[in-house]
């Protein structure tokens, strides 16, 4: 019964759309200081290799590989992020995608160890180490139904969706912590938040290296889904692309990287019926909301709408009863 609901493809589907929330948060964390960072693809490919040549050359738990390819890709950040306090706006986006292109160029000249432009395969893949795992203490997917492929796709959707939770959960904490009113304020005038006594340089490195962290451990994650990464998964058309994640879906709230790393993640594979023109749609969608909506989709405006609204409707249910 289990078996016939669950659908491998549908569930690679979501699996990248969780990856990609989690990619959508790195930019929205580095946004909400008011850094606007193009390099997030830098750090996601530190984080991929890192555990890609940990687990495949010398057998490190893919735990630990995941782990430390998610803090190489933080110092990085640190690296990166202090002497680019100076810059902003349009200037500090070059800066980082130069940081980003120096990495994917560094990948494919370093053939020796990161096979160059052909890229790592054979990445232990997350599912199929789980499947491993469970059938040495004796689990068969068969018992509950399932087969061994939808166990491994079904296993890797549960851990992401658990990750992902946990990290919304985290950046909404955030968002209302003291941490979060600094990034708040910072965002909405350096000076002014200087001269309340905020450490600018202190937040915005911590804004940068946690964008780092989570773009590496989007990356990590990335590698032992797919088992195979190459230089060409992380150009500058990836850095555009984590960017867009935020500002369609709302760089101002959580949930806006949620929803439009969702959306943009799904619509291409909705509009594979027309495989042809789906790409153009994509396109034209992107120019009209830059046009009409450039705050994206979800902004505080209308979060503060949706609440006022659900809050009439408990006083006029209550008030019925």
């Amino acid at each position: 019964m289990l078996g016939e609901l669950i659908n491998p493809y549908y569930l690679q589907v979501a699996s990248f759309i969780l990856i990609n929330i989690i990619l959508g948060l790195s930019i929205y964390v580095t946004l909400a200081s008011g850094q606007l960072s193009l390099g997030n693809a830098g750090f996601m490919a530190v984080g991929a290799y890192t555990t890609a040549l940990l687990t495949t050359n010398y057998d490190v738990p893919l735990i630990i590989g995941i782990l430390t390819g998610s803090l190489l890709a933080g110092i990085f950040g640190i690296i990166v992020g202090i002497p680019s306090l100076r810059l902003r706006g349009v200037f500090l986006a070059i800066a980082t995608l130069g940081f980003g292109e120096i990495v994917r160029v560094f990948l494919v000249n370093t053939e020796s160890v990161t096979n160059g432009a052909i890229g790592i395969s054979g990445i232990p893949q997350m599912g199929q180490e789980i499947l491993s795992m469970m059938k040495n203490v004796g689990f068969d997917p068969e018992v509950i139904g399932l087969q061994s492929n939808q166990f491994v796709f079904l296993s890797i959707f549960i851990i992401l969706l658990v990750i992902d939770i946990f990290l919304i959960w985290f950046f909404i904490r955030q968002k209302h912590s003291r941490v979060g009113r600094a990034f708040s304020a910072i965002k909405m005038d350096e000076q002014a938040a200087a001269s309340m006594g905020i450490n600018v340089t202190y937040y915005k490195v911590l804004s940068f290296t946690q964008g780092a962290i989570f773009a590496g451990f989007a990356g990590a994650m990335y590698a032992h889904v797919l088992s195979y990464i190459s230089p060409a998964d992380f150009s500058y058309h990836r850095a555009v692309e984590i960017l867009v994640f935020s500002v369609f879906g709302g760089s101002e709230v959580v949930g806006g990287a949620i929803f439009g790393a969702s959306f943009l993640t799904l619509l291409p594979e909705i509009l594979r019926v027309i495989s042809d023109y789906r790409y153009m749609i994509y396109g034209v969608l992107l120019v009209i909301m830059m046009a009409y909506r450039p705050q994206g989709i979800i902004d505080e405006q209308m979060i503060r709408w949706m609440k006022v609204r659900k809050g009439r409707r408990r006083q006029y249910g209550t008030g019925s009863k």
